[in-house]
């Protein structure tokens, strides 16, 4: 468990102890008023977060400048999301990337911190763009919802009977817009 000591020691990362994974378009910083909406903003977050986790999502907190009511604050909700062991990825990762969620660096000298990217805008800009995938994410929608029903399953259910289409479709908008390595 990590002191309060831990967390103040001023701690030099060296670049190379960072583990790039993919990166995101950079854009410029900066500073903005605060915006009433951030908590409804985060709570929506934590909820796509808490249904592709469940429990295993041990802590979610809203964190950093937008947490504070009335700060001006870069306009990007940061999220604190503990899982039991952050090492296990296999045990949490795929269900974060099917939920929208890019895996952009490991940190395995801090505390095994990952970082996670939600773009929402892009995806759905993605689809209002490209028929073909809209069309085919509404069948696998409308077929995974009949199917889970049927079966008498549950949210879960439905969400993995998507995935597929869904990580297919995010793979590809993501190497379009140059945030996947595989694209490199």
């Amino acid at each position: 468990m990590a002191t309060a000591s831990d967390v103040t020691t001023l701690v030099e990362v060296d670049e190379k102890d960072v583990e790039i994974i993919a990166t995101r378009p950079q854009k410029p910083l900066k500073i903005v008023d605060y915006r009433p909406e951030w908590p409804a903003m985060y709570a929506e977050v934590e909820k796509r977060i808490r249904r592709a986790l469940g429990d295993r999502a041990v802590l979610v907190q809203h964190v950093g400048s937008t947490s504070v009511p009335g700060l001006a604050a870069k306009d990007i909700i940061d999220v604190d999301l503990v899982v039991a062991d952050p090492v296990d990825e296999d045990s949490y990762v795929p269900d974060l990337q099917a939920a929208g969620f890019q895996l952009l660096l490991r940190e395995p000298l801090w505390y095994q911190h990952r970082f996670f990217h939600l773009e929402e805008p892009m995806f759905r800009d993605w689809l209002r763009e490209h028929e073909d995938d809209r069309v085919r994410y509404t069948a696998v929608k409308r077929e995974a919802a009949e199917a889970a029903s049927a079966a008498g399953e549950k949210v879960q259910q439905y969400n993995n009977r998507k995935e597929p289409l869904l990580r297919e479709i995010l793979q590809r908008m993501f190497e379009a817009h140059g945030l996947s390595n595989s694209s490199s």
